[in-house]
Order: structure tokens, then sequence, then C-alpha cells
């Protein structure tokens, strides 16, 4: 098999992966438009609005980009019960991803980041519409009980928290969610932000950006020396015991590293139009990679191709798979080793069994992780029934 023929393979075996994607899910806002004259009300340019339009953003675009990829997200969370929260719905809808582990929450504001951008493509502003505040036990619980039941119907391969430090992602849900993941046999892939950094101990893969490690760890690594940037890198992974941290290095590419091996995969030369999202997509193929039991320096490999494509386009959009299997052959093979010619190699992923005999049915989640589990960190929702 050629190594081009591998990479087909792996997008192919992509369409196999179900992700279970928990985070906090928002609307980007994109107003366009021009400004020609100034408001008699006040010294200020007044805009004229032509068109706006509204996209997934948070942990809705990286369910977004799975789908893309050829996976099937399963998303996970709470977002306001308000017009732009049925909005959200209503883009889930349209874009076939799942809702059912969407809560509508009384009190809450949907999260919509609104950019107002000029007839030249210029950002101007950005308005966003938000509540931070810690979700309240009681949707601590319904976002519990819905991963449970989604588990049990979707035998997801990964579970991916997308923090985005929206109130979301609990200390206590985190807990519980790697927990989970633990004793289901689960691995569990981050994208934190800085108020959780390190509260994901035990996690299998944990994403952050140069400037979220620099502030978590208080270090200015801004224009540090790549000596420092590996050191912080395996200070993280050390401090959260995970297996694996993939740091992102914006134009300087990306840092991978695990025990005994830390590499530096620098960027490759692109027309930078828009970085929002990118991320998403750098998270999503990583996520992937994991599910599949990939070589886990190849899928940082692709994932740094993914993320910057995507910043070759304008606002937040996903990956497009082909466009990325067809940059990643180029890329990390060459255009002379792109043939018909078979060569003999070990697989980098296992064939995925196409046979039609369904495997034996698992036992309920909820019933083995009570047989399973004394984690003081489990909710005891016996305390919130109400009694008469």
């Amino acid at each position: 098999m050629s190594s081009v023929s591998e990479i087909a393979n792996i997008f192919e075996a992509f369409q196999q992966v179900n992700v279970l994607i928990i985070g906090d899910v928002m609307i980007d806002r994109y107003l366009y438009g021009s400004s020609n004259r100034i408001s008699p009300e006040a010294p200020v340019p007044i805009f004229d609005i032509e068109r706006s339009e509204d996209i997934l953003g948070g942990a809705a675009n990286v369910a977004l980009n799975v789908k893309k990829l050829g996976g099937t997200p399963i998303l996970v969370s709470v977002a306001g019960n308000d017009n732009d929260g049925q909005k959200l719905l209503k883009l889930l809808h349209q874009k076939e991803i799942y809702s059912t582990g969407i809560t509508l929450a009384e009190g809450r504001k949907t999260t919509v980041k609104t950019r107002v951008i000029n007839e030249e493509g210029k950002y101007l502003h950005r308005f966003d519409y938000e509540m931070t505040d810690d979700i309240d036990e009681r949707f601590e619980i319904a976002l519990i009980d819905s991963t449970v039941d989604l588990i049990d119907a979707n035998k997801p391969s990964v579970i991916l928290l997308q923090d985005y430090n929206k109130g979301v992602l609990t200390h206590r849900l985190i807990a519980n969610f790697i927990h989970i993941g633990k004793q289901l046999d689960i691995p569990v892939v981050v994208d934190p932000k800085i108020n959780n950094f390190f509260n994901y101990k035990d996690c299998t893969l944990f994403k952050p950006n140069l400037r979220e490690a620099s502030e978590s760890l208080g270090l200015d690594l801004t224009n540090a020396q790549p000596d420092a940037i590996h050191q912080a890198a395996r200070e993280i992974r050390e401090r959260l015991n995970c297996k694996h941290v993939v740091l992102t290095l914006s134009e300087q590419g990306m840092l991978f590293d695990e025990e005994g091996d830390s590499d530096w995969m620098p960027a490759y030369e692109r027309n930078i139009v828009d970085v929002s999202g990118a991320g998403d997509t750098v998270v999503s193929v990583l996520a992937m990679g994991v599910a599949m039991g990939l070589d886990l320096f190849a899928t940082t490999e692709l994932a740094n191709i993914a993320g910057g494509l995507v910043c070759e386009k304008p606002g937040v959009c996903p990956i497009d798979a082909e466009e990325l299997m067809v940059e990643a052959e180029r890329i990390m093979f060459g255009e002379e080793e792109i043939s018909d010619e078979i060569v003999e190699e070990t697989p980098i992923v296992e064939e995925i069994p196409t046979s039609d005999v369904p495997p034996d049915p698992a036992p309920p989640i909820e019933e083995d992780l009570k047989k399973k589990s004394n984690s003081p960190y489990l909710i005891d929702k016996s305390k919130n029934k109400k009694t008469g």
C-alpha cells in the first residue's frame, strides 16, 4: 500500500468515528456593510448593514469540523432559552448535527459574537453578547445525564472537551467527564482556556495555544527560545498527568510533546486571511486521530496542515476534507510520490471491519459506572430529588 493510499484510507475511516463533544456553543454573527456618513447625533460614523450571516461557533464549530471530516459529532452543551438559542438549534439542524444533547436554560444567554466588516473585508468592531457564570447544579446534572445516555446510544470513540470559559465546563463536570472516559476506556481530548487550565488532570491529549500556556504557567513565552517552549510543554504534561500535549504556536507551527519525545513542526507558508476558528479545526483533527489510534506525531502534522488551510479563508469556517487530503498528500509525501506505484508498508491505521454482524451489546453505561466507581467527584443526584 502506498503512503498516499494510507491517507485516503484514513479519511475513509474517519466516516466510522463518533466524537462526543462537550463544551461552550455559540453563534458567530457577521454584519457586512459600509460607512459613508457621520451621525448627526454624535461625531461617529453610521454603518449601513447590507447583509448578515449567522454560523456555528465554539463547540458547535468543532462539531461542524468533525462532520466535514466525515465523522459523526454528538454535541452536549447548555445555551440560553432565547431567540438565539432557537437559532442555534436551527443552524445545527441545517448542518444535520444532532442537537438532542443541547439544553436550553432559562435565565442564560446564548453566546453570540458579532463582527462588523466593511466592504473591503476589514474588521471594524466585535460585540459579544454572553454570560460566563458557571451553570448551576441542575444543568450540571442534565449534562451528566445527557452524556451517559449519548455514550450508551452512540458508543463514541473519543470525548472532546471544548472550553471557551463560558460556564458550561465547570470544575465538577470536568472531573466527571474525565472520570467517565477513564472508566469506559474512552480517550479524552481537551481544548482549554485559561480559567480551568490545570483542572484537566488525567486527560489523554491537551491542546493549549502559546498565550494560554504562558499565562497559566506565569511565563512570558512570546519570544522564548525553543528549549524554553519544550520545557513549558513538558511541565504542562507532567502537571496534568496527561499522555500528550500539542502546543499551537501560530505562525511558528506546533509542538508535540509526550514522554520521551518532543518535536517541533513548523508552519507551512500560507496566505493568512483570518485565524478565527483555526484552533477548532486543529483539535477536531487531533480528536479524530486519537479516536482511531493513529500515530500522534502524524496526526499532529495533519492538524497542522488543516489549521493553516482554514486560515486562508475569511471568517470562521470548517475544514474541507477533500482539500485537506489533497494538501496532506502534497506536503507529507511530495508530488513525486503521488503515483500508481504500490509499495508494501505497515499500515498506520488498522482496517475497520465491514462485517454486518453487530458486536455484543455493551452493558448500560450508568449501571456500569455505579459498579466501577467510588469517585468523590461524581454528583450525588439523590440530594436533588424532590421529596413529599
